[in-house]
């Protein structure tokens, strides 16, 4: 296992963390936060990227999607 998906599978950890966290605080930005550090990681593990480049590639995917609305389905 190389180093990129280790840290991969540690920021879901810590994400899980965070979010735990912030459902017991009532901090809906950190359950948030969360959730978003664990999709995050997810992506760093199953490709085997750095952290940075798994970071950008998440943070494009929600900028590109984020007008669409789960609701409506």
């Amino acid at each position: 296992m190389n180093r990129d998906r280790l840290e991969g599978k540690w920021k879901q950890l810590s994400g899980r963390m965070r979010e735990r966290w912030g459902t017991l605080t009532h901090d809906h930005l950190s359950v948030v936060a969360g959730k978003h550090d664990q999709a995050a990681g997810k992506y760093q593990e199953r490709y085997g990227i750095t952290r940075e480049k798994g970071e950008r590639v998440l943070a494009e995917f929600l900028r590109r999607n984020r007008d669409w609305d789960s609701s409506s389905r």
